[in-house]
């Protein structure tokens, strides 16, 4: 899906993938390196953090977490399932801290390409489109691809 006025050829030329550790992100992972292969652009890998907001009884316990170090971590993970030696020079990684959807929009503002998992790690399994996907198709400045992730087996 592109996000209506905007030009591909546009921007800096790298694509942008929105990762959260999700099969959804990898498959958008695995897309966008494939789309790189093809058009020689490197791909930047981002997640977003942030501490979530509780009240002042449990923000002690908060405080000790290393949530930008989760998050790191979890890009790295991910990064290493998806992503061929071959391809690994052509990957860079990047945690960032705020709202998944404004986090993306902002990395891909100069960015040729905008590529998220149809969904994330969200509770609303039955829904095809996360509030991320929805997000930045809504408010992405360059082309923006949704892919899905793999299709669970039925139980």
């Amino acid at each position: 899906m592109s996000t209506p006025g905007t030009d591909p050829q546009s921007g800096s030329g790298r694509i942008v993938v929105g990762v959260d550790g999700s099969s959804h992100s990898e498959e958008a992972l695995r897309w966008a390196l494939g789309q790189a292969r093809l058009t020689g652009q490197p791909v930047e890998a981002v997640i977003s953090w942030r501490i979530p907001a509780v009240g002042v009884d449990g923000a002690g316990a908060l405080m000790a977490i290393d949530w930008e170090g989760d998050a790191t971590s979890m890009l790295e993970n991910t990064v290493a399932r998806a992503v061929d030696s071959s391809d690994a020079d052509r990957v860079s990684q990047r945690a960032v801290m705020g709202h998944p959807g404004q986090v993306l929009v902002d990395a891909a503002a100069d960015a040729a390409l905008l590529v998220v998992g149809s969904r994330g790690r969200g509770g609303f399994t039955g829904m095809l489109l996360g509030s991320v996907s929805q997000h930045v198709i809504a408010r992405a400045a360059c082309p923006v691809v949704v892919v899905r992730g793999p299709v669970d087996p039925p139980e």
